[in-house]
């Protein structure tokens, strides 16, 4: 028997059960992975909490939890090629990343995702890339910034914030994020110049960026893009993740789905380097994934949530 989160009604963190399992076996073109971190992102939470959400992976009730992990093959089944038992992968298996074992395809798809883990990055921080790192690249490279830009990113603080707005100031940009007053220092120990989401936005930007805005990410909702037009930023330059497929305006809406097959490589190289950072705000142990979860989806957390095995 091995230990798994399931869920066998939809809601919040309350519905997740750390349960046994039978132990799970690696089939024909498929790998098993002891999974040793998991790190947790808002589709994990918003799936449970929803049938549609959840219907659209073709997930049913009961279902496993979680989509990013890292961890060591620990068992190949008949054809495949490429790994081997010992290798340290990341990356995405939605709805079973949360397990002591998780067994997916060799091969990559949209819910499947199998990447060799560098060495010299640990468990903790590969488990903190996949989905954050994918719509960060994918958020930046919609926007293009480059040297002379100044960047309003919306929800800077957090898991795909902290790598948004380090990824816009490698290209050479000025950045300007949003967060609330708590996470200020955090954000300037990144390089950024905090600003205060909510009312009077729009004031507080102009005063830190009188020669105006030049692009905008933004993260959470549509303050942030709203704000970036209303500055006189051109929608092509605005991309958003989180306004569904018309977000205001007529700006960009993107995500982990337009990253490239490099991106996820580029990133590491550079957290190797020492020019990116992966804060990691909290662990939890499996045993308190309600906890875990409540933390995360409560989006004050400053960086990524992480559950170790």
């Amino acid at each position: 028997m091995s230990r798994a989160v399931i869920y066998e009604r939809f809601g919040g963190p309350e519905v997740l059960d750390v349960v046994e399992v039978p132990e799970p076996h690696a089939g024909p073109g498929e790998v098993r992975v002891r999974v040793k971190a998991v790190g947790l992102n808002p589709m994990d939470w918003m799936i449970a909490a929803s049938p549609q959400s959840a219907g659209r992976f073709g997930i049913g009730l009961p279902a496993g939890f979680g989509s990013d992990y890292a961890g060591t093959i620990d068992e190949i089944g008949a054809g495949v090629e490429g790994f081997t038992e010992g290798d340290r992968v990341y990356g995405g298996a939605i709805a079973k990343a949360a397990a002591d074992y998780a067994v997916l395809p060799a091969a990559q798809s949209a819910l499947y995702r199998l990447e060799r883990t560098p060495d010299g990055i640990d468990d903790e921080v590969a488990a903190a890339l996949p989905t954050p790192g994918l719509t960060a690249a994918a958020a930046v490279a919609a926007i293009g910034p480059g040297a002379g830009d100044t960047v309003l990113v919306g929800g800077a603080a957090g898991g795909v914030g902290v790598l948004t707005v380090q990824l816009a100031r490698l290209a050479g940009a000025r950045v300007i994020g949003t967060a609330s007053p708590g996470t200020f220092d955090f954000l300037r120990h990144l390089g950024v110049e905090p600003v205060a989401y909510g009312a009077g936005l729009v004031d507080r930007v102009r005063a830190l960026a009188p020669g105006g805005l030049s692009a905008a990410v933004d993260l959470h909702g549509t303050e942030t893009a709203e704000v970036a037009l209303a500055l006189g930023v051109c929608a092509e330059r605005i991309s958003t993740i989180a306004a569904g497929p018309n977000p205001p305006g007529g700006v960009r809406a993107t995500g982990g789905f337009e990253a490239m097959p490099a991106d996820l490589e580029a990133i590491t190289d550079e957290i190797l380097a020492g020019r990116i950072a992966v804060p990691i705000a909290a662990r939890f142990p499996l045993e308190q994934i309600r906890d875990a979860v409540g933390l995360q989806a409560g989006r004050h957390a400053h960086g990524k949530v992480v559950v170790t095995l």
